[in-house]
């Protein structure tokens, strides 16, 4: 078996995480709040989340819930979508300085000169972005819903997909559109998963099967390899963190190489004890996902601090583009 890696360290004994997780859960109970937990937060976060998974998933549980406060475990963006979906709600982020390399890569001025290139055009932003972006936004999108998301626009409407230049390249490729002018942004962790870092891991475990997130640096690289009959297409997918769990639970392979940050790897283990889970890139960790640490949830918990505020009007605006995201494809645990 692989050794431990990073995706799998804890920073207390079980006997230590059993108190801590019962007064994270005593003091949510308290206060009426639900905790919220993305898939690349600590295991420990995970684990003691009401919820756990992605940003589509998490993002409709903070539409619906009826909890009086939302604890969102994740990065700054996310948080502010849960504001910005629920408003009337406290949301509180324990760490404000959980950002995101994604997110940075665009800023509402930017959208705004480009959308001045091109009159007309409709906006799909990746949820991965600030609200004011959003605001600037005509539908959001995740990288599970990202190709219903461009199929429901008419075919002859050009689209400004931004800012993941990655998940935009899967997207025009799968589904065969030509008029979507993409932006160059990316996430610095997928980004650093390399075709060589898929390469030597596919000469390490040949008959692995392969998970790769879309918005990875990797990817075109994959489907080449796929194309050119290098790869099984049948044990190769290009999957969300929701789709990559949905896909976890039902494999039934002896070693599973993933191609996301390696946060995911604890949930995809608890998902399947008989199937090997390697990172393709041991190091792909993000460390923004992981500032939000056990002892900054308690201390949010106990005190009510790290409030999220969005501007009304820009949450207006916003909640448009991420409530008609929100309307596209079923409910379930795909996306970011």
């Amino acid at each position: 078996m692989t050794a431990t890696v990073a995706a799998d360290d804890r920073t207390m004994s079980a006997a230590e995480y059993e108190t801590w997780a019962a007064e994270i859960r005593r003091l949510a109970d308290e206060r009426g709040a639900v905790v919220l937990a993305h898939n690349y937060q600590v295991p420990e976060i995970q684990d003691v989340a009401h919820f756990t998974g992605d940003s589509l998933y998490l993002s409709r549980v903070a539409a619906e819930t009826d909890a009086r406060e939302i604890v969102f475990c994740g990065v700054h963006f996310m948080a502010e979508t849960a504001k910005i979906l629920s408003p009337e709600k406290t949301v509180l982020l324990p760490d404000h300085a959980a950002g995101c390399s994604l997110a940075d890569s665009i800023t509402a001025e930017q959208l705004r000169e480009w959308k001045a290139e091109h009159p007309g055009a409709v906006v799909v932003s990746y949820v991965n972005t600030t609200a004011a972006v959003k605001a600037e936004t005509d539908i959001c999108c995740t990288s599970s819903n990202a190709a219903d998301v461009v199929r429901s626009i008419p075919a002859d409407q050009e689209i400004l997909f931004c800012p993941d230049q990655f998940l935009g390249a899967h997207v025009k490729r799968v589904t065969g559109r030509s008029n979507i002018s993409i932006w160059a942004g990316e996430c610095h962790v997928h980004a650093g998963i390399s075709p060589a870092d898929v390469r030597s891991q596919i000469a390490a475990h040949p008959d692995a099967e392969i998970l790769v997130h879309p918005e990875c640096g990797c990817t075109t690289s994959v489907l080449d390899l796929v194309s050119h009959g290098d790869l099984p297409a049948e044990r190769t997918r290009v999957l969300s963190t929701g789709g990559m769990a949905d896909a976890a639970a039902a494999s039934t392979a002896g070693q599973v190489l993933v191609a996301t940050e390696i946060g995911i790897l604890h949930q995809l283990r608890a998902l399947n004890s008989t199937t090997e889970f390697i990172p393709m890139n041991a190091r792909a960790a993000c460390r923004y996902m992981k500032m939000i640490t056990p002892a900054k949830l308690l201390h949010t918990l106990r005190t009510g601090e790290g409030a999220i505020d969005v501007d009304p009007e820009t949450a207006a605006r916003a909640r448009r583009a991420v409530e008609a995201m929100i309307a596209i494809g079923e409910p379930g645990r795909g996306g970011e």
